[in-house]
């Protein structure tokens, strides 16, 4: 997959703290210290499950946990508008589609939506801006990739919160095709993957798998940066 991910995060000094361990050094790029640069490229991608899954939901893959380095940075990036992080974060989403899909070709990426209340808070389509990041590190490798955006997401309540009961009812009508044929024949073929930046319950990703499934899209795999671990209980 892509080499060199991490040599644009390098020799440029910014006067903010990094986004990975919130500790004020230099040099930065993007908002990376060189410590955090070497802890997320030590991440390799693998399958994850939320148990319980919910139906519908496709095979998921995760870059890794989503605590430390890796929470902070998804953290900095879409709630403080650390904007600089889209093209790392990016390029790492990039390597987990790349493990996810295997050598099936091509490959259609489907961020999954934000609302329009979600995306005013997140400073913009978070997801979106990953998507598009996501596409160009692995066309510059020489995947035929395209990006699209078949499905629209509905108001309704932030998820934060909510249990495993809640999410999936939250989420089982928050999403709608935006058009029909929602897009070309060509882009069916091969790998159909949906993007999301966490998985918890894996009640959003199963939504939005139905909605595509229903237009003939069936999502091959689900690719996410960060996915949280189950808390036990005492």
């Amino acid at each position: 997959m892509p080499g060199g991910l991490w040599a644009d995060l390098a020799d440029l000094v910014l006067p903010v703290e990094c986004a990975g361990c919130r500790a004020r050094r230099t040099p930065l790029r993007h908002g990376v210290c060189a410590g955090c640069v070497a802890t997320l490229g030590a991440l390799r991608p693998t399958p994850v499950r939320p148990d319980p899954a919910p139906a519908g939901l496709p095979p998921c893959v995760a870059l890794g946990a989503y605590d430390g380095v890796l929470r902070e940075a998804l953290l900095a990036y879409k709630e403080r508008g650390r904007h600089g992080l889209a093209r790392p974060l990016g390029g790492l989403l990039a390597e987990v589609v790349a493990a996810a899909v295997g050598e099936v070709r091509p490959v259609l990426l489907v961020p999954v939506p934000d609302t329009a209340a979600a995306a005013r808070a997140r400073y913009g389509d978070h997801l979106g801006r990953l998507a598009r990041h996501a596409a160009t590190r692995l066309r510059a490798a020489g995947w035929p990739v395209r990006v699209r955006r078949p499905v629209r997401a509905l108001p309704r309540p932030d998820s934060v919160g909510l249990d495993s009961a809640g999410r999936a009812a939250a989420a089982a009508s928050a999403f709608r095709l935006r058009a029909w044929p929602p897009v070309g024949p060509v882009d069916a073929a091969g790998a159909v993957v949906v993007l999301d930046d966490i998985l918890t319950t894996g009640a959003t990703l199963a939504a939005v798998g139905r909605v595509l499934g229903a237009a003939g899209l069936s999502p091959t795999v689900a690719a996410v940066l960060g996915a949280t671990r189950k808390r036990q209980s005492r």
